[in-house]
């Protein structure tokens, strides 16, 4: 059986995730080395079924110029309650389905260039 995140690894990861989802140039070579040693599926699950349902409307919407990223408590309380409102309703639960491959087709390349930098160390 693999390892099994703790609730700090977790947010470690979603924060770090979420680094993606910034208007500007993303460091994927930072983020990469900061879900170093975590397992690639769960890492990309994480990126499509918690972080991006949150953070994807950050890239689709005009914001001011000068942004420095997501607060994390913010971030995490967010994914919380999506989460939540998944896991009490059949509806959402269903529509997260439909939510997450669109996300995966949409920003597919955010996995590829992480992807990248894993294959390079």
């Amino acid at each position: 059986m693999g390892h099994i995140l703790t609730d700090a690894e977790r947010a470690r990861i979603q924060i770090a995730l979420a680094e993606a989802f910034v208007d500007s140039a993303v460091d994927y070579g930072s983020i990469a080395e900061r879900i170093r040693g975590f397992d690639p599926e769960v890492v990309e699950h994480i990126l499509y079924s918690e972080v991006a349902p949150v953070c994807f409307s950050n890239l689709e919407t005009p914001v001011p110029p000068v942004w420095s990223g997501f607060q994390d408590e913010w971030l995490l309380n967010e994914i919380a309650k999506e989460l939540q409102a998944r896991e009490t309703s059949w509806l959402r639960r269903h529509l997260h389905v439909l939510k997450v491959a669109w996300l995966r087709y949409s920003y597919g390349y955010i996995w590829k260039e992480l992807a990248k930098f894993s294959e390079s160390q």
